[in-house]
C-alpha cells in the first residue's frame, strides 16, 4: 500500500517507543508512562491499516517486505501477514495499550523503575509483533528466543515475593524448548540447502525435508519447544507460578499474548513444514490435547488461590486450541484461531479484574474473601461477566470458538470431542463456585477494604468486555480473516474434512 514497509513500522515503532521512554528524565515517573501508552498507539493504527487492506480471497501471504539479512545462510528480512498473523497482530496491538493503563501503578516510582517496567512492556510487544510477521525461519527462532530476556525481567524484577523462582523456572523451561528446537533449526537448514531453499517458509512448504524419520525428529524439535511455551500438559508447571508471582498485566502479557507464539508456531510451523511428521503424531497430541483440558479444569477447581485458579484455567483452555489445530479440520482450526484470540481478551477481562480485587484486599486466597458484590458491584460484575465468558456462556466470545473446535473434533473423533466436553461442565463448577465464594454472602475483613472500580480500571475492562460481546454475537470478520490461512494448511498437510455418514436406515 503506497510502499510503505508497514509490518516494519508495526514492530519497530514500540521498540522506539521503549528508546524514547529510557531517554525521559529519571524523575519524570508519568510522563514515562505517558510516551510509553503513546508508542502503543502506532501498532494500533497499523493493525487497523492491515485490517483494511487484507484481502480475504487474495494471496496466501500479504504486505511482504524482503531484504537480505544473512545471504550465506539463505536467511532474509522477510515478512507477511496471512489471516492468523494478521489476528495476532491485532491481540497484540489491541491489548498491549490496555495493560500499560492496568498496570499504570504497578513499578515502584523511585530510581528508574518506572521507565524500565514501561520499555520492557514495549519490547515484548515489539518482538511479539515481530514473531508473528517473519516469514524466515531463523528470523522467527531469533524472536521466539529473544523475547524471553525483556519477559525474564517483567516477572523478576517487578513482581511478588516468589518472582525470583517464578522467573528463573519460566526462564529454563522456555530455554530447554528453545535449545531443542535450535538443533531442529539447523537440521531444517541441512536437509533443505541442498535444494537452495534458505529459510523463507513458502519455500520450505514448497520443498521436501528428507525421510520421514527426519522429518519427524525435525518436528518433534519444533513441537517440543512449541508446547513449552503455549504451554501444554504436561510441560505446564511453569504456568501457575508465574500467573501468581507476576504483576497481573506482566501476566496478561505473558498469557494472552506471549504464549500465542507457541499456539501460533504450531499451526504455521509444525503442520505446513511437516505435514506427514503431523499426521503421524496427531494422535498423540490429540491425546494430550484432551489431558490438558480434563486437567486443568479439574486441578482449578482444587484451587484456593485465584491467580493460580485462572492459570489452571488456561491450561484447560490451551488444551482446546491444540485439540482443535491438530484435529485437521476446517471448523477445528478455524475455531483454534478464534479461540488464541478469544482467550486473549477473556483471560485479561478475569485476570485484570483479580489483580484490581487482589491489590484492594490484599490476599490472592478466595476464602479470604466475601461478599464484594455489596462493596463494590461494578467489580462483581466485571468478573462475573469475565467468569462467563471463560466458561464459554453462548452469546460472549468464546462459546463459538470452543463450538467450532468440539464439532471440528467430533466430525474425525467423537469420543475425544465427547470427553473435551465434560469440560464444559466443569468449567462451570470452578467459575461460578469461585466467583459465589468472594462475591456472595457475608461481607469478610479483605472485602472490606475493596472499593469499586476506579476510571481508569473501567477504561481497562470496558473495551475487553465490548470485544467479548462482539465477537459472540457476530464472530464473522474474524472467521472470514482466518478462512484462507485454514484453507492452505489443510491443503499443505493433506488433510479434508470428514463426510458424514447417516446411519443405516435413516432414510428409508
Amino acid at each position: 500500500m503506497n510502499g510503505i514497509p508497514w509490518l516494519t513500522v508495526l514492530w519497530l515503532a514500540p521498540a522506539v517507543g521503549a528508546a524514547a521512554v529510557l531517554m525521559v528524565p529519571g524523575g519524570r515517573h508519568t510522563y514515562a508512562k505517558y510516551v510509553g501508552l503513546g508508542a502503543t498507539l502506532t501498532p494500533l493504527v497499523v493493525s487497523a491499516v492491515l485490517i483494511a487492506g487484507f484481502d480475504t480471497a487474495g494471496k496466501q501471504y500479504q504486505f511482504v517486505e524482503n531484504h537480505d539479512w544473512i545471504p550465506s545462510f539463505g536467511a532474509g528480512y522477510t515478512l507477511g501477514l496471512d489471516g492468523i498473523a494478521l489476528s495476532m497482530v491485532v491481540l497484540t496491538a489491541g491489548l498491549v495499550p490496555l495493560l500499560i493503563v492496568a498496570g499504570w501503578n504497578d513499578a515502584p516510582a523511585r530510581g528508574r523503575a518506572v521507565h524500565t517496567y514501561v520499555a520492557l512492556i514495549l519490547v515484548v510487544e515489539s518482538m511479539a509483533l515481530l514473531t508473528f510477521v517473519a516469514l524466515d525461519v531463523l528470523l522467527f527462532y531469533v524472536m521466539f528466543e529473544a523475547i524471553l530476556i525483556p519477559t525474564y525481567l517483567l516477572i523478576g524484577r517487578f513482581g511478588g515475593p516468589d518472582r525470583s523462582r517464578a522467573a528463573l523456572k519460566f526462564l529454563l523451561y522456555n530455554l530447554a524448548g528453545g535449545l531443542v528446537m535450535l538443533a531442529a533449526v539447523i537440521g531444517l537448514y541441512v536437509v533443505s540447502a541442498p535444494a537452495g531453499a534458505g529459510f523463507d517458509i513458502r519455500e520450505l512448504v514448497a520443498g521436501a525435508h528428507g525421510s520421514s524419520a527426519t522429518t519427524r525428529l525435525l518436528f518433534g524439535g519444533f513441537m517440543f519447544a512449541f508446547a513449552v511455551k503455549a504451554p501444554m500438559w504436561p510441560l505446564h508447571t511453569w504456568l501457575p507460578d508465574v500467573a501468581t508471582a507476576a504483576k497481573p498485566a506482566t501476566a496478561v502479557l505473558i498469557m494472552a499474548i506471549v504464549d500465542k507464539i507457541g499456539t501460533f508456531g504450531m499451526v504455521r510451523y509444525c503442520l505446513q513444514l511437516f505435514p506427514d511428521a503431523a499426521t503421524y503424531f496427531r494422535p498423540v497430541i490429540v491425546a494430550l490435547s484432551v489431558m490438558a483440558i480434563l486437567y486443568g479444569a479439574l486441578v482449578a477447581i482444587g484451587q484456593t488461590d485465584v491467580m493460580r485458579l485462572i492459570a489452571f484455567a488456561s491450561l484447560s483452555h490451551f488444551g482446546f486450541i491444540t485439540l482443535g489445530v491438530f484435529a485437521m479440520t476446517s471448523q477445528g482450526q478455524a475455531g483454534a484461531i478464534l479461540y488464541m484470540v478469544n482467550h486473549g481478551v477473556s483471560t485479561a477481562a478475569l485476570l485484570l479484574t483479580a489483580g484490581f480485587l487482589v491489590s484492594r484486599g490484599r490476599t490472592r486466597s478466595i476464602d479470604g474473601y466475601g461478599g464484594v458484590r455489596q462493596l463494590a458491584p461494578l467489580l462483581a460484575g466485571t468478573f462475573l461477566v469475565a467468569g462467563l465468558a471463560s466458561l464459554a456462556l453462548p452469546g460472549l466470545a468464546p462459546f463459538i470458538s470452543e463450538f467450532l473446535v468440539l464439532i471440528g473434533t467430533f466430525t474425525r473423533y467423537p469420543a475425544v470431542a465427547v470427553c473435551a466436553a465434560l469440560a464444559l461442565i466443569l468449567s462451570a463448577v470452578y467459575i461460578l463456585w469461585m466467583y459465589q465464594r468472594i462475591m456472595t454472602g457475608p461481607v469478610s475483613d479483605s472485602s472490606r477494604r475493596v472499593d469499586d472500580l476506579r476510571p481508569r480500571e473501567l477504561a481497562v475492562v470496558a473495551p475487553l468486555l465490548a470485544v467479548l460481546l462482539g465477537l459472540g454475537i457476530y464472530p464473522k470478520p474474524l472467521l472470514d480473516m482466518v478462512e484462507s490461512t485454514v484453507a492452505h494448511t489443510l491443503t499443505v498437510v493433506g488433510q479434508h474434512d470428514p463426510v458424514p455418514t447417516a446411519a443405516e436406515g435413516t432414510h428409508r
